[in-house]
């Protein structure tokens, strides 16, 4: 039996691309790298500090990892992991997900943890041959992970 085109349809993605307040904050290059070639001319320095904020802007974008659930296997950046070797995921938000980031955090555990994302998902690691217990990731939308995941568990039983 063939696999059909939805069984490999992603059922989850997100990019974790950095906060607004980081965006701001690398948007200075352009007025800065401006400034250095303002001596130049005034027009070769403008283009410059535009492109210099384009690219940072966008390899910011293009470097944030993905988190997926495709088919029956979760992805956290470069991190894969088959969902019949997962528990239950639990999803959390404000004060619960920031301790589950810090102080609740299990050092033996894979993490994927942005600044600037508030949400978390934790997912028990049930391989007994794996080390790892758990996966701790960061996402904006926890119950969307959290379903995903669920699904895929389901699925790959």
């Amino acid at each position: 039996m063939q696999n059909s085109p939805h069984d490999t349809q992603p059922r989850y993605r997100e990019r974790l691309t950095p906060s607004l307040p980081f965006f701001v904050a690398i948007a200075l290059a352009g007025p800065m790298v401006s400034l250095s070639f303002l001596p130049v001319g005034s027009v070769l320095a403008l283009v410059l500090g535009l492109l210099a904020t384009l690219a940072v802007l966008i390899a910011a974008v293009l470097a944030s990892p993905v988190v997926s659930v495709e088919g029956s296997v979760l992805r956290a950046g470069r991190a894969h992991i088959d969902a019949r070797w997962l528990g239950e995921p639990q999803g959390f938000t404000g004060d619960e997900a920031a301790n589950v980031r810090g102080a609740g955090l299990d050092a033996r555990g894979w993490h994927l943890i942005r600044g600037g994302v508030d949400g978390a998902v934790v997912v028990p690691n049930i391989d007994p041959a794996d080390p790892v217990p758990s996966w701790t990731i960061s996402t904006r939308t926890p119950d969307r992970l959290v379903a995903a995941i669920s699904r895929a568990r389901v699925a790959a039983r």
